[in-house]
């Protein structure tokens, strides 16, 4: 008995969570114990710390294994806990690995400084996560903005409502919406999972594979009554014949497909699956929506909203006490031109950077020099590049000069090329004014010489004056509207082209003298239109 009872002794394997001798056929199911932290014969035990990884002075374990199927699973089991601590969340200190605690504060896993620990609770949420992702909506309710849109008795309000998700294409500029509304169709896709799946994927990550895999999985579940979902964030990022992927899914009704794109739909996306979904255009955010997703911010972080106008609340607790002031909030709405995303992130950045202050009241002044005025949506090659330079020559066409000086410095700000702008006031000074004033045109081109000789910042000014003068020009569109004509006569004209009368023709040589070049023939009536065309007229 005394020999058995050593054999089985010397077969024991240490169960690499809790570091316990245990017999070769009870190590599976110890360590499973182990793993979900429900072992029977410790229920109150702490883990002990993992070994020391990056060390080289640590000892290696001698197990004797006797089972050829027990020794390769004990093998396996120690090795991946030389690799790592099976199921256990770590964070390094001084080179080692440490268990993951839950008596711990998370604040000091998520790196912040442990001083602030039990201040605020926006001190609880890691500022590593976007402020952004922190706070996006739920449910409509919580949705704010396009109100077009997804207001009351909206067709695509209705549709979420009875949890009915349509094809959709949803266009608009950055930190509109796009991507917090698709939350909220996640959000509607877990309250109904026997109906739908929900995927979410980004063109600029992911190819056309990916794709594929994703239709194939949604056909196989259609088979049993349910429906993915699929939202592709950037979706212009597919080219048009990468797109063709969604196309026989979403006719079929394989696959609903939530695309998201900040381009004009009707150039970035495929025609086809263009006809399939409906475009949904979403708008910038105004001042007021931002400020409401601003407050909201605020309020899940428990920062405190003071009105200095009003009568002035005191913070009762002196050592957790921290607000910001309404105006600094409407401050942040105001400069972040319509954008959630720039709101929410300078919001964070505020809120970091006055942390270390105890009774805190946070104003304007306390952040404007630190968080300076957000840039301009302008995009040289995107759509609102030809929005602000056709608002600019109708400005002119119009003759208000207020309006084609404030378009002209939009793209100055936004740093659009001088050259570009100089441009097309040379064609509106041609176009627009003409005749009336032939000097425009002189100063429309020498603008254009200036802006290449000068170059930006230098040039602001030599496109802010040309703007100006077109603008108080007179107005004449007589050369263009007669182009207009000419042109449409000559396309829409039966047969081949006129011929140029033989008497205005060059003659520069005897030959073609002779063949009566340059003569007017006897009968004939002296002209410079062609004959067939001699009753046209251009002008009113």
């Amino acid at each position: 008995m005394g020999d058995s009872a050593q054999i089985k002794e010397n077969e024991k394997m240490l169960c690499p969570v809790c570091e316990k001798p245990c017999l070769p056929d009870e190590i599976e199911k110890h360590v499973n114990r182990c793993i979900f932290l429900n072992c029977e014969e410790h229920p109150k035990r702490k883990r002990p710390p993992s070994p020391d990884l990056t060390s080289s002075t640590q000892p290696k374990r001698t197990i004797t294994q006797k089972s050829p199927r027990d020794s390769n699973f004990g093998r396996q089991i120690q090795e991946n806990a030389r690799v790592a601590p099976l199921f256990q969340k770590t964070e390094l200190k001084s080179n080692k690995l440490e268990p993951f605690s839950l008596e711990k504060d998370n604040l000091t896993q998520g790196g912040a400084s442990p001083s602030f620990v039990g201040k605020h609770k926006f001190m609880d949420m890691s500022f590593k996560v976007p402020l952004g992702i922190q706070v996006q909506p739920k449910s409509l309710d919580d949705f704010y903005g396009q109100n077009h849109v997804l207001g009351k008795e909206t067709v695509l309000r209705s549709l979420l409502e009875k949890d009915e998700i349509p094809n959709m294409i949803l266009w608009g500029p950055p930190g509109c919406g796009k991507t917090s509304l698709s939350r909220v169709i996640h959000e509607i896709c877990k309250k109904n999972p026997a109906k739908y799946k929900f995927t979410s994927l980004c063109a600029a990550a992911c190819g056309v594979k990916d794709v594929s895999n994703i239709v194939a999985l949604a056909k196989n579940d259609l088979k049993f009554g349910k429906r993915n979902v699929l939202f592709m964030d950037e979706i212009h990022r597919f080219n048009k014949k990468q797109q063709d992927v969604f196309l026989l899914s979403v006719e079929r009704g394989d696959l609903i497909l939530v695309g998201a794109t900040t381009e004009n739909p009707s150039f970035a996306i495929n025609s086809a699956l263009l006809s399939r979904c409906r475009v949904i255009v979403m708008e910038k955010l105004e001042s007021d929506d931002l400020y409401s997703i601003l407050e909201n911010a605020a309020e899940s972080l428990d920062v405190d909203i003071i009105d200095v106008d009003n009568p002035y609340r005191v913070i009762k607790d002196e050592s957790n006490g921290f607000a910001i002031e309404l105006k600094a909030l409407k401050w942040l709405a105001d400069i972040s031109d319509g954008d959630a995303r720039i709101a929410l992130g300078n919001l964070q950045l505020t809120l970091q950077h006055c942390s270390s202050t105890k009774d805190k009241i946070i104003t304007t002044e306390d952040i404007e020099n630190q968080i300076k005025k957000s840039h301009m949506l302008y995009d040289r090659t995107g759509e609102e590049h030809y929005n602000i330079i056709s608002a600019m020559h109708k400005s002119i066409r119009g003759s208000d000069p207020n309006a084609a000086l404030y378009w002209t410095t939009r793209m100055i700000v936004s740093g659009e090329d001088p050259r570009y702008i100089a441009r097309r006031m040379v064609r509106a000074a041609s176009e627009d004014i003409g005749n009336a004033d032939p000097n425009a045109l002189q100063l429309a081109v020498s603008t254009m010489q200036g802006c290449q000789l000068l170059g930006m910042p230098e040039s602001d000014v030599l496109l802010a004056q040309c703007a100006i003068y077109l603008a108080r020009a007179p107005k004449s569109r007589e050369a263009d509207a007669a182009l207009t004509k000419a042109k449409n006569v000559i396309n829409t004209f039966k047969g081949p082209q006129p011929a140029v009368p033989m008497h205005i023709r060059n003659a520069p040589t005897k030959l073609m003298k002779e063949l009566g070049y340059g003569r007017l023939k006897e009968g004939e009536t002296f002209g410079f239109m062609p004959p067939e065309l001699s009753d046209v007229n251009f002008f009113n």
